[in-house]
């Protein structure tokens, strides 16, 4: 694919970029360059196109020399593509692929800004790309359901004091609550977690990080305070000990036994870093864990049915148990 070059509105000079790649064409097609009248052209100074093939030659590495017969610079070997952007065929497919992703979130506040950052990826892409796609657009989907409804302008306050080390103050209710509390905290990190949104966050009452989930964050706001984030946050250390984004400081010994049916299932992806898969006969497994709360590894049980078995701990035994005895009330 190929792109035409707008002219610069109310004749402000055009980019650094657009000025070497204009001095490549012009190299590579072994026509004249004057740096005079290429300094009229993008309305800036002699010094500045010179600057710009000091730039390509010692930067770049492209083989620029004055030619002094011809009053004018040449390239002394073929030059196949401007290096800013040099792409192979698997870094191609690789944006394709995002490109693919984005579907995800079609019909989410995130769409335009996603598409919008993808666009400036390969918009920057010039001339065409090299081999064919061919049928790559019917070969890959993405399936998401229950995407999250976090708000966009949620994520960008957040964000913003994420880098500016500004505490936010926001209306949230958990799951438990009866009713939404005002919470001040220090936002430390923004993870996504099963097609999710949550603030890892410091809060200063309970001095802990806290999670929070986006879409049940309202009218946050920038208190007008700082803070200093400890050089020893690591999100990963805090995400490492919950089997989703809940974490504890628990050390549950989890144990789960899988019959052959959905032993088959849980060899092909892994659940959790601390995983361990134990083979037993007939084609079962079990399964162990090393987590610091249990909540959501109780929910990801049941939704194995009559295929799964908790073997340990107790306590988790003891909810399973409990929740079934309260679904059969149910049904």
């Amino acid at each position: 694919m190929s792109k035409k070059v707008s002219p610069p509105p109310g004749g402000h000079s055009r980019p650094p970029l657009e000025r070497m790649q204009r001095l490549h064409d012009l190299l590579t097609n072994e026509r004249p360059v004057n740096c005079q009248q290429l300094a009229g052209e993008f309305e800036v100074s002699y010094k500045t196109i010179q600057r710009d093939l000091d730039f390509m030659r010692d930067r770049l590495n492209l083989p620029i020399e004055y030619d002094a017969t011809r009053y004018s610079f040449r390239y002394t070997e073929p030059v196949e593509a401007f290096p800013l952007l040099q792409v192979s065929e698997g870094e191609i497919l690789a944006l394709f692929v995002a490109q693919k992703v984005l579907a995800q979130y079609r019909g989410t506040p995130f769409e335009k800004t996603l598409a919008s950052a993808f666009q400036k990826l390969t918009g920057a892409l010039k001339e065409e790309v090299s081999f064919d796609l061919g049928e790559w657009g019917a070969d890959y989907s993405f399936r998401v359901t229950g995407a999250s409804a976090a708000d966009l302008e949620t994520f960008r306050l957040l964000a913003k004091a994420i880098v500016q080390r500004q505490e936010v103050e926001f209306s949230y209710r958990a799951l438990r609550d009866a009713a939404p509390g005002t919470r001040s905290v220090h936002p430390y990190h923004l993870a996504n977690v099963d097609n999710a949104w949550y603030l890892l966050a410091h809060d200063p009452q309970k001095g802990m990080v806290r999670t929070y989930a986006l879409a049940r964050i309202r009218a946050p706001k920038l208190t007008g305070r700082s803070f200093d984030r400890p050089r020893g946050f690591s999100a990963a250390h805090e995400l490492k000990s919950g089997f989703g984004v809940f974490g504890g400081t628990g050390k549950h010994a989890v144990r789960i036994r899988f019959d052959a049916f959905a032993a088959r299932l849980i060899r092909e992806r892994d659940w959790h870093p601390s995983q361990k898969i134990v083979e037993r006969k007939g084609g079962e497994i079990e399964l162990l864990m090393t987590l610091g709360a249990l909540e959501e590894i109780e929910r990801w049980i049941l939704s194995w049915g009559d295929h799964a078995k908790v073997l340990g701990p107790k306590v988790l035994t003891e909810a399973i148990r409990k929740r079934i005895r309260a679904m059969g009330g149910i049904y």
